[in-house]
């Protein structure tokens, strides 16, 4: 089985991750065990999906608005966002929807193009799992949660400022 980063400690990744072959081909949804499917197949396979054994995660691609899933989390026990090269940065912003939009809750995974270098950036905006990309080294990337003592963004777990609240409620 592979190794992820899941809270910010290095562990087995039990999920199966759905997606094409190089001839384009998806393969079939497994009947068990626990698969992450691309949301063109739980948009299309949806019944059969909910009435499998096994858990259920579903991955969006960096293109791919969350509001997609947003009626549907409850059928998920993980969410995986793709990022299909390092400059691609909208996974950081879907993040943040599936979170503080959305409501998200469960286990958030990067997966794609992640290296050690992005570790901080992703889980300040919500991620808390990370499939490495091939060839990274798990352990080597784990400092990578302390690299930074100062940011300039808030974090997504953390509550807006008092004169934020404050504002909204003035609004209202």
């Amino acid at each position: 089985m592979a190794v992820i980063v899941k809270n910010r400690q290095i562990a087995t990744d039990t999920w199966r991750l759905l997606k094409a072959g190089a001839d384009g081909v998806l393969p079939p949804v497994p009947t068990a065990g626990d698969v992450i499917v691309p949301l063109a197949v739980w948009s299309t396979q949806r019944d059969a999906l909910s009435s499998r054994s096994g858990r259920l995660g579903v991955w969006l691609d960096s293109h791919e608005d969350p509001a997609r899933v947003a009626n549907d989390l409850r059928h998920f026990a993980l969410i995986a966002v793709n990022f299909p090269a390092l400059g691609d940065g909208r996974g950081y912003s879907i993040a943040r929807l599936l979170r503080e939009r959305h409501g998200w809750h469960g286990e958030l995974r990067a997966i794609g193009h992640v290296i050690r270098d992005v570790l901080f950036g992703l889980s300040r905006c919500g991620f808390d799992s990370f499939a490495l990309r091939e060839g990274e080294d798990a352990q080597a990337a784990l400092p990578a949660f302390n690299d930074f003592s100062a940011t300039y963004q808030t974090l997504v777990a953390r509550p807006p400022p008092p004169q934020e609240l404050i504002a909204r409620a003035n609004c209202a």
